[in-house]
């Protein structure tokens, strides 16, 4: 006798795909943490994409996450006294002025700590140099504390202007590295051919002019235009107008020794009208990326986070 047993048609259709969702759990593989960072190296390709009103952050050179004003970013322009403070879902600019200072070229902007315990200071980098002028014999960071409050403001007074020279020529430079372990600053020139690194130790005197360290190159990379290293210190991008290279860093390496190597990976990018910032963000859950505005109608602040 022919049996008119039914299965229902919801477990039938359970059981065929059991084996699609098998096979789809045999591709995926997961993906392991590194041992020192407790964090993966691998990141989405498609960025969260935050809309930023075109006329107020226009030729972004730099850019930091805040470590005071937690949920917001610092991005400037090329020259000027102004710097942005950009909400992480681009909600909200605001706009300080940076005192009297009036800046030649400037280029990029870390956070880290510096000489008072416990504050967390802004290093804003005036050292850019087209064409690598020999007559620009002086460069300049500036290091103020960040502010701790959205209706604060920065007074001349707490301005420091950190002062150097090449130890071999002006070079041209948009790229500065604040190292959390060592509280050591790293100028990393743009150039065509060899793209070189230069040290100011900690603590870098204020009013004093010193003289940079030449403490190697980078293989594999070609005018990079920003950078900037982990809370932890032991990761490192570097981005250019097309890419963003990334280096893990062992506990027992410096910055140097970790950049002379070539890059571990080229990251997930989309092309910028000119892209020239790059920054961790706070626990290095992601990265952000922003171009200058250009001819473009508009720019976007792109966040790639962590898988």
């Amino acid at each position: 006798m022919k049996s008119t047993t039914r299965v229902p048609i919801n477990k039938t259709l359970t059981i065929l795909s059991l084996p699609v969702l098998l096979l789809a759990g045999c591709w995926e593989k997961p993906i392991d943490p590194d041992p020192d960072t407790g964090r993966s190296s691998v990141f989405e390709t498609v960025p969260q994409r935050i809309p930023i009103e075109p006329g107020l952050i226009d030729e972004a050179s730099g850019l930091a996450y805040s470590r005071t004003l937690d949920g917001y970013l610092w991005a400037h322009n090329d020259d000027g006294n102004l710097i942005g403070l950009i909400k992480k879902d681009g909600g909200q600019i605001r706009r300080y002025t940076m005192g009297d200072l009036i800046t030649r070229d400037w280029e990029d902007i870390a956070v880290g700590s510096g000489p008072r315990d416990g504050v967390s200071y802004l290093y804003m980098a005036d050292f850019g140099n087209n064409n690598a002028d020999p007559s620009i014999d002086i460069s300049y960071i500036y290091r103020v504390p960040e502010l701790t409050s959205l209706e604060g403001s920065f007074q001349n007074s707490d301005i420091e202007r950190i002062m150097y020279r090449y130890p071999d020529s002006p070079r041209d430079a948009e790229t500065l590295l604040f190292d959390p372990i060592t509280k050591d600053l790293f100028v990393v020139s743009k150039e065509l051919g060899t793209t070189n690194m230069y040290r100011l130790p900690y603590p870098q005197p204020a009013e004093n002019v010193m003289t940079a360290e030449k403490v190697g190159t980078i293989p594999s990379v070609m005018l990079a235009t920003g950078g900037d290293i982990s809370y932890d210190g032991l990761e490192i991008l570097i981005r250019t107008y097309t890419s963003v290279y990334y280096w893990k860093r062992n506990p027992n390496e410096t910055v140097a020794q970790t950049l002379s190597q070539p890059p571990h990976k080229s990251l997930p990018y989309v092309l910028e009208p000119q892209g020239e910032a790059v920054c961790f963000d706070k626990d290095a859950q992601g990265y952000y990326t922003l171009g200058e505005r250009s001819t473009a109608p508009s720019v976007t602040l792109n966040y790639f986070k962590r898988k």
